[in-house]
């Protein structure tokens, strides 16, 4: 059974206007799913996982192109990235819109290869796990999420009511569509066998890791500080590594799309802010999983249900914008004055904040942690306070809680 997603109308649109559309994101997201929904019959396939296909992509790429004639949707291009030269040489002599459908699943090598070699000629767009409304099939063409009246207004049609229980066992068990959809029911050996295809894969060929094991002792120690200001130096010392290899191997989980790195927010005005990053997983199930939460109850009561359901959130966020096509203006603020806030997002020369709560029970203290905006003479029309109320509640003139099915 398919599950539409909220990238499909973007992708169509690019398709339509680009003779290539590149789309990236981690394996096992559904990808390949929705291209080949999208496409129906109507474009050949090949998968560069195959051995034998990538041998030929490889040695001779003018037969490989030959073979599969577009329009054609060609899986994993960064095992090939001999191809990219003679794509481009197709499209420059036919430039057909939507002749060649690319997938990805590692950023880094393979923007660079596309940014050098089809720059002006490729649209790119990134994917992740399901959404809260995509694992539910509810309406999923909505606008990025954005905290004003209007827009939640608009998001809250339709979005599914969520109770802390619901929340948290979408925490625990992860947006990939074979959990989701139930294909697989074992969440332990998925995520086990995963990593063993991360690690074996996406890790050696882009940070070429002898040791996988001190890499899984990494990755660990980065789930345990998910949805925490990055400490390179702590960092390091618990997974036993230089510092230099630590923040290399970030570098591997940002290219893979494990992690994002949310930065501060900083103008020349606010000098005195924190310029660290916070880091968070775009799996909250894969982070539950490598920190060893058995069940969701037990996640939620433990030390971690706060940070986990952040995380959450700024996924679900960062998701709403990539599935329109759109990058997101993320930040996040602290200043050595004490004052937090969970997110920023910036548009036209606005900010947004966003705090995020594990409380059902909205309070009239909450919008008041959005007065440091006026401090720092920010300018915001609205803001939200994120958490496990069932319906939105105006907290201020300018602050409302917003359920978290909302997002």
């Amino acid at each position: 059974m398919y599950y539409p997603r909220a990238l499909e109308y973007s992708f169509q649109a690019a398709a339509s206007q680009f003779p290539i559309v590149l789309l990236t994101g981690p394996r096992q997201v559904g990808k390949t799913t929705l291209l080949q929904h999208l496409a129906k019959s109507r474009r050949g396939y090949v998968t560069l996982d195959d051995p034998a296909v990538r041998v030929l992509a490889q040695s001779d790429p003018a037969l490989f192109l030959q073979r599969y004639e577009p329009p054609v949707m060609i899986d994993e291009i960064q095992y090939a990235p001999q191809l990219l030269p003679h794509i481009k040489m197709h499209v420059d002599r036919k430039r057909e819109p939507g002749a060649f459908w690319l997938t990805g699943s590692q950023h880094f090598h393979l923007m660079k290869n596309v940014s050098e070699t089809l720059a002006g000629r490729v649209a790119i767009l990134s994917l992740l796990g399901f959404t809260t409304r995509e694992r539910r099939r509810r309406n999923v063409h909505v606008d990025p999420f954005l905290p004003t009246p209007e827009a939640l207004a608009t998001r809250g049609t339709e979005a599914p009511k969520l109770t802390l229980k619901r929340v948290f066992e979408d925490i625990w068990l992860g947006t990939f569509p074979v959990l989701v959809t139930k294909r697989v029911r074992d969440r332990d050996l998925f995520y086990s066998s995963y990593l063993q295809t991360y690690l074996q894969r996406d890790v050696k060929d882009l940070a070429q890791v002898g040791n996988e094991a001190t890499f899984l002792r990494f990755l660990t120690a980065c789930a345990a500080r998910t949805g925490q200001m990055l400490n390179l130096t702590d960092l390091a010392r618990d997974a036993d590594i230089a510092v230099n290899t630590a923040k290399n191997w970030l570098s591997v989980l940002q290219a893979s799309f494990q992690i994002t790195l949310l930065q501060p927010y900083h103008t020349n005005i606010t000098k005195r802010l924190v310029k660290t990053p916070k880091l968070y997983f775009l799996d909250t199930g894969l982070c539950a999983y490598l920190t060893r939460w058995s069940d969701p109850a037990t996640l939620e009561s433990g030390a971690m249900g706060g940070t986990l359901l952040e995380t959450y959130v700024v996924a679900e966020v960062l998701k709403s914008w990539w599935n329109q096509g759109k990058q997101a203006a993320l930040y996040y603020l602290r200043t050595k004055d004490g004052y937090e806030i969970d997110l920023l997002l910036q548009q036209d020369r606005h900010v947004y904040p966003v705090e995020i709560k594990k409380a059902a029970s909205p309070r009239r203290e909450w919008a008041q942690a959005f007065d440091s905006l006026n401090t720092l003479k920010l300018d915001w029309p609205a803001g939200a306070v994120v958490c496990l109320r069932r319906d939105a509640l105006p907290l201020s003139d300018k602050v409302t809680a917003t359920p978290v099915g909302t997002v």
